[in-house]
């Protein structure tokens, strides 16, 4: 009731946040042919995905899209012109799409510097939110998005799309009836071929470009093309390298399978290798996670990061896998065809005292049981995390979210606790009711993070 309570007044009020009154909706129930109006925040890369995802579903519209480049924009309205989609109106400052009282949720693909902000500001206008992976760009940004989830009652799923693929649910399943037996350790693999990014120079901002609002609220730092599209991920100010691009996929779903929450103690090594370029971020990391468990146990998490050559653990990233190592013909006309492997290995690994489980991406996993490794139950089935979320915001259930906020917090704290690690050079304890770093505050300043005003994440939501 204080929660309704407290949207509702929030909603007669408005709020101001950075010198914008949000004009939100009242809550409302969608009939079956209501439609829900979306509007896509960023739709550079992973954006161009939700626009697809929700065109495929019935009644809803992407009925506003947001970038901060207007060569981005130009380019999506020519697609979904093609994609015979009605045109959304178009804006360059998401605080404008707020105000906009015919917008039912937003959806965020912006950079990770910009996601919690930007979830928070949803929540605070009424809106349904839909939060690309990683939800924080630090443990203080998604315990203060869990708040504002909670204090305005609004649906708020996590782009861990995992979380809503069948097999995945169906494997986890499995290892909770007790398939494997007591699971006691899990690897998250996250083995993709990254070449170099190089060193780019400074040079003026591109034309049509509102490199401010892009840069929002990290440090303002000169413009270069590795600070912009795609490679922020290997920048600190704005990403958290591949462990928090494509490995926070694989940590979600490691946690989830080994039925832990927070850990009590954090390790991470690594380093930047092969390449002098511009990349902070290290492109070969490894974390072990320590957790508490009931009855005085242990149980234990591994994660790694490659960025070249690697071996196909499990048969992840193979043919035999049946999903992300579907071989492809190679070869010319003076040598013969031949397949070849995919370069990548992403997915997880689950033992336990009865075999072990892999799971390769969203949409499958293999089972190997006994002493003798005989093979066990397998199965590929995807899922949609879009879906799953529409759903949800037409029946007002947040216990039917497949990938909710809190969740992705928890997910999202493992990894900013591995980066910390890796960047002091240092083990953490970490106590798992207070979250926090114990005796270590330079540790706990990291997770903190600053953020460049106005766009300040606030210590009241």
């Amino acid at each position: 009731m204080e929660e309704k309570l407290a949207r509702r007044d929030f909603l007669k009020s408005g709020a101001a946040i950075a010198g914008v009154t949000f004009i939100t909706n009242p809550e409302r129930v969608f009939g079956a042919n209501d439609r829900v109006r979306v509007a896509v925040i960023g739709h550079h890369g992973q954006g161009s995905s939700h626009i697809h995802e929700y065109s495929k579903l019935a009644n809803v519209e992407v009925a506003a899209i947001c970038d901060i480049d207007d060569s981005v924009t130009a380019k999506t309205l020519a697609n979904m012109q093609k994609m015979g989609l009605q045109k959304p109106a178009t804006y360059v400052d998401m605080r404008k799409v707020l105000e906009d009282k015919s917008i039912n949720a937003i959806s965020i693909a912006t950079p990770n510097h910009w996601h919690s902000l930007q979830a928070i500001w949803g929540c605070q206008a009424g809106k349904d939110v839909y939060v690309e992976k990683p939800l924080s760009h630090g443990w203080f940004e998604g315990k203060q998005l869990v708040a504002a989830a909670k204090k305005y009652n609004v649906i708020v799923q996590h782009g861990t799309n995992s979380r809503s693929g069948k097999a995945v649910i169906e494997g986890m399943q499995k290892m909770r009836e007790g398939l494997i037996g007591d699971v006691y350790l899990s690897r998250g693999l996250c083995y993709k071929w990254r070449n170099t990014i190089g060193k780019a120079k400074e040079e003026p901002v591109p034309a049509g470009v509102n490199y401010d609002l892009w840069t929002g609220p990290a440090p303002m730092k000169p413009f270069t093309k590795n600070r912009f599209h795609y490679n922020w991920h290997w920048i600190w100010d704005t990403g958290d390298g591949d462990f928090g691009n494509q490995g926070i996929h694989e940590l979600d779903v490691a946690r989830w399978g080994l039925g832990v929450k927070f850990p009590t103690r954090i390790s991470a090594i690594g380093a930047h290798v092969m390449f002098d370029d511009d990349q902070e971020t290290p492109n070969v990391l490894s974390v072990a996670y320590e957790f508490d468990a009931p009855e005085g146990k242990k149980k234990i998490l591994e994660f790694e990061v490659r960025h070249w050559v690697s071996n196909h653990e499990a048969d992840i990233g193979t043919p035999a896998f049946g999903s992300s190592g579907v071989p492809a013909a190679v070869g010319n006309a003076a040598e013969p065809k031949r397949t070849q492997r995919d370069p990548n290995t992403i997915g997880n690994i689950f033992y336990g005292s009865k075999g072990y489980l892999a799971m390769d991406g969203y949409d499958s996993y293999k089972t190997w049981l006994g002493r003798e490794q005989e093979p066990g139950p397998t199965a590929k089935a995807e899922g949609n995390n879009w879906e799953n979320f529409i759903n949800c915001v037409r029946s007002r259930k947040k216990e039917d979210l497949n990938a909710p906020v809190e969740e992705g917090h928890m997910s999202c704290t493992l990894l900013h606790l591995g980066n910390v690690s890796y960047r002091l050079g240092r083990t953490l304890r970490f106590d798992p009711v207070k979250e926090t770093v114990i005796g270590d505050e330079e540790a706990n300043r990291l997770l903190h993070r600053t953020h460049r005003a106005p766009f300040v994440v606030p210590e009241q939501v």
